[in-house]
């Protein structure tokens, strides 16, 4: 069972920027963000091939949000900056066993609990 623990969460003002870590016990095939916003469905983020390389970013994030990672400690990193108001939910991170990047909820068999991002003037 792979674990995963999640951090950088916070509050930030519009324009501003934000680092989410993501520690996965094991190495991953894959890893993602996925986050859910008050009343609304859980979408992906961002997504990145462990040993491939692949990666997947969502369109409303292009341009602003960054992909990095740490495989000597199955980490993975998402850089986020100009942030919008739009951009505040829960981001959960997850993974898959599986090296292909998939971009559905159901493509990931394993959870982090959520770290909450708030962009608030």
């Amino acid at each position: 069972q792979v674990q995963l623990v999640e951090s950088g969460g916070g509050s930030v003002q519009p324009g501003g920027s934000l680092r989410l870590s993501c520690a996965a016990s094991t190495a991953p095939g894959v890893m993602a963000w996925f986050r859910q916003a008050p009343e609304k469905s859980r979408e992906i983020v961002a997504a990145l091939g462990f040993i491939s390389g692949v990666e997947y970013l969502a369109d409303p994030v292009k341009g602003r949000f960054t992909l990095s990672r740490d495989n000597a400690k199955n980490t993975l990193f998402l850089d986020m900056s100009d942030l919008n108001p739009e951009d505040t939910a829960v981001y959960y991170c997850a993974a898959r066993e599986n090296q292909r990047v998939v971009i559905l909820e159901r493509g990931y068999s394993h959870w982090g609990r959520g770290t909450q991002v708030i962009v608030s003037s």
